[in-house]
């Protein structure tokens, strides 16, 4: 009877052990397999690129972590509201529907009350590095230093510069314009071929002047068949790719830009008009007015035109950037608008007073994601 017991146990026990050999294998298979989804090994052994970013942050949780960085900007620990996304990123599985305020206030207080440093509460978690360099790309140019003008009564011409650390990425449309919008990243398109649409719609009037997000430079400009008269910006670090479409019929631009010209966060790009799907140039079929506004990843240049592209959603970050809307003014002559208060991003500066961009004049991009 002892034997038969002992007999019984021994085999509970294999089995047992199988079946966390197979759950271990499965486990593992996962782990792979998710980190095969994230990145593509490219010819050089050593070298892996992000290949997918589904960019899932909240407005509240942008908003909260931004908070942060500006509240600590010259505190004895600065708080980097990229990193906070990346660690809530990692711990979430880049699902923000999970995300509570006082998960952030938490991670904040260890950080500035000296108790952890984010070194060390990232040592073991596998995908921080992940998160951390796609949100980055996300992200990487609109907080920092610049200097703006500013309305003062008491001033010369009404208005004085000032030096500020924050925000200094915009909303794609000028301050006072009336918008609507919705997430309508992922829905059916069908002109030309059955898509998905890679873009965020902002729907407005014919002539609302059109703002520049972020820096950079213009990198297309003209006719494409699926967004009409369109204009693409490529940040300075090369990481961001800024695509707006469907501008305005006979007056798309602003009339200084061309291809190459470095534009600076808040400039007056192009007005809102419903121009596209057509072969023909400079046709309205657009039912809707509307800006189209995209924006591409890109962390390895084979990804720029290829059936790899990353585009995000970008819903919660455009009603993020409410907050920082740039004000126009018309000039009655010439029909332009210009910005009503100037900027220095030192980002662009540098560029401008070392001229260190470049782009690829003979292979201008054109995306035809509408």
């Amino acid at each position: 009877m002892l034997s038969k017991l002992k007999a019984k146990h021994v085999h509970v026990v294999i089995c047992e052990f199988i079946i966390l050999l197979i759950l271990s294998t499965v486990l593992i298979s996962r782990g792979m397999a998710r980190e095969s989804a994230m990145y593509t090994q490219l010819q050089d052994p050593d070298k892996k690129i992000i290949k997918w970013v589904d960019f899932d942050v909240s407005c509240e949780a942008l908003d909260r972590a931004y908070r942060y960085d500006v509240e600590t900007k010259d505190s004895e620990v600065h708080l980097n509201w990229i990193e906070l996304l990346a660690y809530l990123g990692a711990k979430y599985g880049g699902d923000f529907s999970k995300y509570r305020q006082k998960h952030m206030t938490e991670l904040a207080d260890k950080l500035t009350g000296g108790k952890a440093t984010m070194e060390e509460l990232t040592r073991n978690m596998k995908y921080y590095e992940y998160y951390l360099e796609a949100y980055t790309a996300v992200l990487g140019g609109m907080v920092g230093e610049y200097q703006i003008e500013v309305k003062d009564d008491t001033a010369p011409g009404g208005k004085r510069w000032e030096e500020k650390y924050g925000l200094k990425a915009f909303l794609p449309i000028a301050k006072n314009y009336p918008f609507s919008h919705s997430d309508d990243f992922g829905v059916s398109r069908s002109y030309g071929f059955k898509r998905k649409h890679l873009g965020h719609d902002m729907m407005g009037q014919v002539g609302t002047p059109i703002i520049a997000v972020e820096s950079g430079y213009v990198e297309a400009l003209g006719w494409n068949q699926y967004g009409g008269w369109r204009i693409g910006i490529r940040s300075f670090d090369k990481k961001r790719y800024y695509y707006y479409a469907h501008l305005r019929q006979n007056f798309p631009f602003n009339k200084s830009l061309e291809v190459g010209s470095i534009v600076q966060a808040g400039d007056i790009i192009g007005y809102l008009g419903r121009t596209g799907y057509s072969s023909k140039e400079n046709v309205n079929n657009i039912r809707t007015p509307h800006l189209h506004f995209g924006m591409q990843l890109i962390f390895d240049e084979s990804q720029k035109e290829s059936m790899n592209e990353i585009w995000i959603d970008c819903y919660e970050l455009i009603k993020f950037l409410y907050r920082n809307r740039s004000e126009t003014v018309r000039d009655p002559e010439t029909k332009e608008h210009h910005r009503a208060y100037q900027m220095i991003d030192p980002v662009a500066q540098e560029y401008i007073n070392h001229q260190i961009y470049d782009y690829d004049d003979e292979n201008i991009g054109i995306h035809i994601y509408e």
